[in-house]
């Protein structure tokens, strides 16, 4: 067994890695913002958002092009600011990925036990994470054409729905005569879940090393993918809260055929036929972070962060089987635990972690490292600066709305630090010692 990973990666695959990822979020999760805010409201922080992953998303192309690498935002902070930034920073996308999963593993039984109530939601969402963990073990380029198959049906299935509701869209549903209600705190609450449509963009990153021409291919597929992300964001919002009562909707799981049925009638086969494709909306992105979490994993374990043996591929299909398996067994774990909202503020919290550090790894590149060669650069110094700002901002929000589950997140990182120095700290110089003499032999 080895420790690399396959090149096979085209920018298509890439693009619908990306997309991929993020697409359930259209599907579910984002409505709960309706609670905090009004349509107007939650516009205005989905605006917020979407500026936020553009402006970052495009940084991150450079990041990602001048260091493709599997550990993504972790190499991009080890480089900079030394192993413990880099753990940090692994660690927070770890958490991101891992706590996600289980969140849409369980949006999935959901939906399928409202198709099939007789079948259990947990069962339903066990029995899936399995099967898309085993497709993982067949590598990443099966991995990638279920994940590009996939994909396309659920933008196809969100291309449908705005056909079928854009007609009927009511500006009093969207203008309200509590045109704020909630004001500049429900606002700020409303963020978390504006997140959730964009939660995981970056993770395209972590299939860096396993691209076809990453120099060419991953500005286009990571530039590609916002473009397509934000403008069914932009599309699915106005589109939900235009034909339905925000009121009606802000609780549920399955907002898009909920706001049909005020169009079509619950029971209509519009309704019913988009509850069926909005599955594979959410198996995408299960998809896409499995993928997500295990590149993660191994590229931690080969830094030695995490035991070296993590970081095993196999002769075949060059997959990182131990860093897909045990994670997923802890994945299955949080499903059982059935906590959607709080594995989704989790999984956020990380990200922003992620998000912060990524952007000030920006910076300290471009002032460290100022002739490293960068086959694709940002079009403005402005953009980063605007992500890094959004970022903190997104901190603030995600602490003040969520501030219990916070501190949890807060306790995890300092046992994280502890692991650092107790384990990681030596085991690092072992890794680095027994690489060595891989590479001698």
């Amino acid at each position: 067994m080895s420790h690399t990973l396959a090149k096979s990666l085209s920018p298509l695959q890439l693009w619908g890695i990306v997309v991929g990822m993020v697409i359930s979020g259209m599907y579910f999760g984002w409505n709960y913002a309706l609670q905090y805010t009004s349509p107007i409201g939650f516009i205005i922080s989905v605006l917020i958002v979407t500026l936020f992953y553009t402006s970052f998303m495009f940084s991150y192309a450079e990041l990602s092009t001048a260091i493709p690498h599997a550990g993504g935002s972790m190499e991009f902070a080890k480089r900079t600011m030394g192993p413990f930034g880099g753990f940090i920073t692994g660690f927070a996308v770890f958490l991101e990925f891992l706590f996600a999963v289980p969140a849409i593993a369980l949006s999935i039984g959901a939906y399928i036990h409202f198709l099939t109530p007789a079948i259990p939601i947990v069962a339903a969402a066990v029995v899936v994470y399995a099967i898309f963990v085993f497709i993982n073990c067949l590598g990443v380029k099966t991995a990638a054409v279920v994940e590009l198959v996939i994909t396309i049906i659920a933008i196809a299935g969100i291309a449908i729905y705005a056909i079928g509701g854009a007609g009927h869209i009511q500006s009093s549903n969207i203008f309200t005569k509590n045109l704020f209600f909630g004001g500049l705190p429900g606002i700020f609450s409303a963020i978390p879940f504006a997140i959730w449509f964009y939660l995981g963009a970056e993770g395209g990153a972590m299939a860096a090393e396993e691209c076809k021409e990453p120099k060419k291919n991953i500005p286009l597929g990571f530039n590609l993918g916002i473009i397509t992300l934000a403008i069914m964001a932009i599309v699915t919002l106005l589109v939900t809260t235009g034909i339905s009562n925000a009121a009606k909707i802000n609780n549920v799981d399955s907002p898009l055929p909920s706001a049909l049925a005020f169009v079509y009638g619950a029971n209509s086969f519009f309704s019913k036929a988009l509850s069926f494709i909005g599955l594979f909306g959410l198996i995408a992105s299960l998809h896409g972070l499995i993928i997500g979490y295990s590149r993660q994993m191994f590229a931690m374990a080969r830094e030695g962060f995490f035991p070296y043996f993590l970081s095993t591929t196999t002769p075949k299909h060059k997959t990182p089987i131990w860093a897909l398996i045990l994670p997923s067994l802890a994945g299955l774990i949080f499903v059982l635990t059935k906590a959607t909202a709080t594995i989704i503020v989790i999984s956020s919290i990380g990200a922003v972690v992620m998000y912060i550090m990524s952007m000030i790894c920006f910076f300290l590149l471009r002032s460290k490292e100022p002739q490293l060669e960068r086959p694709y650069k940002v079009a403005h110094i402005s953009l980063p600066i605007i992500a890094l700002v959004i970022a903190a901002l997104f901190m603030f929000a995600v602490t003040y709305a969520n501030l219990s589950t916070m501190l949890w997140v807060v306790a995890t990182f300092a046992a994280a630090a502890l692991f650092y120095l107790v384990y990681a700290k030596t085991h690092m110089k072992k890794v680095a010692a027994l690489k060595d003499q891989e590479e001698a032999a």
